[in-house]
């Protein structure tokens, strides 16, 4: 038993290095060893056990934390970064640092001096101006606000001459200045007049405010620039003047209207921002004026004859228009009234308010010593416009389409067209009345001023890209902005331009330009206006006599 026990449980004394009840240092490391192992198992175990059992739990966790995760980004998308705000438009108010100058008191209240008091050397308008840092641009990418109407399709055929000849050079625009009235320079956004000629009354004055307010409107947008603008009625770049070799000599010339035999380029007149002499309001107010009058009568119950109040000494024309009017003799179913000005003029201006002239069922348009400013204002009524064969054509009025806007009056034979004009409107008065609609219609919504604004955007883009030199300020020139022009002014000048004002940079960018007339295009065009009056020379012809109009 004992060895037996023995031989299972070693005994130390094995070990010991001499004779002695004590353990020998090599039986100690023996039992030592064994322990280590012995506890080593066991611990070891205990780690395996409870690291797997804590593998599985965090497994476990982890997997049911990303199906929750997975679940809540599939049922609620994380919220996007907001985009930086873009920043503030610049916005506008009129601050005059100084009253206006001393004016001449031996020149007529009635002539304008504020152009020539801000252009004077005694002007502080190059200090004013320059207190105002550069506009900051806005983004190019700014969204249009609209396609353009489609006469703005008329500023690719009015620049088609110089984009044949290969460009604008800076003799061509030197060549326009023999009839212009001032040069304008823009450059950096800033605006610098020199002036060549007085205008009439202030038509240089409001055509400069005009631009002046698009600069603010599209800040940083416009192109430098070069260009001379002539602000009488008529168009002088005669075509045929400038053939073949003669084109290099073709002299860029901005006015306000045009005829088939000119290349004057269009550019909208100085009424839209007001003509003070005659009491005419800026087109902004006026339109919703306009608006407004046609809403007091309603079409059937207006006088069913045409009406026309005007100048007749500034035109043959209309002075044959005059004849037209009722007598003991005749009636052409024309109401024939003088505009006398001066009458006017003392009796502030009472009868001659555009807004309240919307009271009969026709209107007459009629040019004077060439276009009328007068088109936009009678087009604005309800009633039928006749319009008496035109020769020239300012920028909107080449898409206008006879039958659908107006109703042509054929200038040799004016009497007995206006007659049966409105016989065959009292006779078809859905017909007619449809007819003032659409035309009034375009005035109301293509001749907006932001349309206006718009088309001396794209007409001055599209010429600055045709020059070919780089744009300098003339030294006879002066920088003007509309402080400087403003504070200069005086009475109803200063009103209208304080009416007329851009308060703030616009939100989009222009519309968009549509592109030019395709040959087949312009020939359409040309076919559909051809093709309405065709219709109504047959209409005239089959008539053995006058239709019998009924009210």
């Amino acid at each position: 038993m004992a060895s037996a026990a023995a031989a299972v449980i070693p005994d130390g004394r094995r070990w010991s290095k001499g004779p002695g009840s004590s353990s020998s240092p090599v039986t100690t490391a023996i039992f030592l060893f064994f322990f280590v192992v012995v506890v080593g198992v066991l611990v070891s175990a205990r780690w395996i056990t409870t690291t797997t059992h804590l593998s599985t739990t965090n497994l476990d966790q982890w997997s049911s934390k990303l199906a929750i995760l997975t679940a809540t980004h599939t049922t609620s998308s994380i919220p996007a970064i907001p985009a930086a705000p873009p920043p503030p438009r610049p916005t506008y108010s009129l601050s005059c640092p100084a009253p206006p100058l001393h004016r001449d008191p031996t020149i007529p209240s009635n002539i304008s001096q504020t152009l020539d008091l801000v252009l004077s050397p005694n002007a502080s308008s190059a200090s004013t101006c320059a207190a105002f840092p550069d506009p900051p641009p806005l983004p190019a990418n700014s969204n249009a606000s609209s396609t353009c109407p489609a006469y703005f399709r008329f500023i690719h055929e009015d620049l088609h001459p110089w984009r044949a000849a290969g460009g604008i050079t800076r003799a061509m625009v030197d060549r326009a200045r023999a009839t212009a009235n001032f040069r304008l320079v823009v450059i950096r956004g800033r605006a610098y007049i020199e002036r060549i000629a007085p205008a009439f009354q202030t038509r240089d004055l409001f055509t400069i405010w005009g631009i002046l307010q698009l600069l603010r409107r599209y800040p940083g947008r416009v192109p430098d620039l070069d260009l001379m603008f002539d602000c009488v009625d008529w168009p002088v770049v005669h075509a045929d003047q400038y053939q073949g070799e003669n084109a290099t000599l073709l002299p860029p010339l901005f006015r306000y209207c045009g005829d088939n035999e000119t290349l004057d380029v269009v550019f909208p007149d100085w009424s839209f921002w007001g003509w003070p002499e005659i009491n005419i309001k800026p087109w902004d107010a006026l339109q919703k004026e306009l608006n407004g009058g046609n809403k007091r009568v309603k079409w059937l119950a207006r006088e069913p004859y045409a009406y026309w109040k005007g100048n007749p000494d500034v035109a043959v024309t209309r002075q044959e228009l005059v004849k037209c009017n009722v007598s003991s003799k005749h009636e052409w179913n024309a109401r024939i009234y003088k505009q006398d000005w001066l009458k006017e003029i003392k009796a502030g201006y009472k009868q001659s308010d555009l807004a309240s002239q919307c009271t009969h069922r026709y209107k007459i348009y009629i040019e004077g010593s060439a276009w009328s400013v007068s088109e936009k204002y009678i087009l604005a009524c309800d009633s039928m416009t006749l319009v008496v064969t035109p020769k020239y054509y300012d920028f909107y009025s080449r898409v206008l389409m006879p039958m659908q806007h107006y109703w042509p009056i054929w200038d040799d034979n004016k009497c007995s067209s206006i007659k049966f004009a409105v016989d065959w409107g009292n006779s078809h008065k859905q017909k007619a009345q449809r007819i003032g609609k659409q035309g009034s219609n375009f005035i109301q919504k293509e001749l907006s001023m932001e349309y206006v604004y718009d088309y001396m955007f794209h007409l001055l883009t599209e010429y600055a890209k045709l020059l070919r030199f780089k744009p300098r300020k003339p030294p006879e020139a002066i920088e003007v902005c509309p402080e400087s022009l403003a504070c200069q002014a005086i009475g109803r000048e200063k009103k209208f331009m304080e009416d007329s004002m851009v308060r703030s940079a616009s939100d989009a960018g222009p519309c968009d330009l549509p592109p030019p007339f395709s040959p087949e295009e312009f020939k359409a065009l040309r076919r559909r206006r051809e093709k309405a009056m065709k219709r109504i020379e047959t209409w005239v012809q089959k008539t053995s006599r006058p239709m019998v109009s009924k009210p």
